[in-house]
């Protein structure tokens, strides 16, 4: 599942350059994760960076978007042209 970030955001903007699917963004007050892009850096790393760098821990998963591990690599190889 894609990652959510929540109200206990500050706002530091050290996770947006984190995100290799540029699916973090500024929001209208807080940052935002599109979860079309977000796939918890499967593909990537073997963790999420955005939830490594955060000092709030403000990045739990998104339970409304449930993704399996092989549909979060589905996604990366969709995002990124790389089967």
């Amino acid at each position: 599942m894609s990652l959510i970030i929540t109200d206990d955001c500050i706002n530091c903007d050290v996770c947006e350059p984190e995100c290799p699917n540029e699916a973090i963004s500024q929001g209208e007050e807080i940052y935002v994760i599109d979860p079309n892009l977000c796939t918890q850096c499967v593909g990537h790393y073997d963790e999420p960076q955005c939830q490594q760098v955060c000092p709030v821990d403000c990045i739990p998963l998104d339970e409304a978007h449930p993704e399996t591990h092989d549909e979060l690599m589905a996604k990366y190889q969709r995002i990124t042209g790389k089967a």
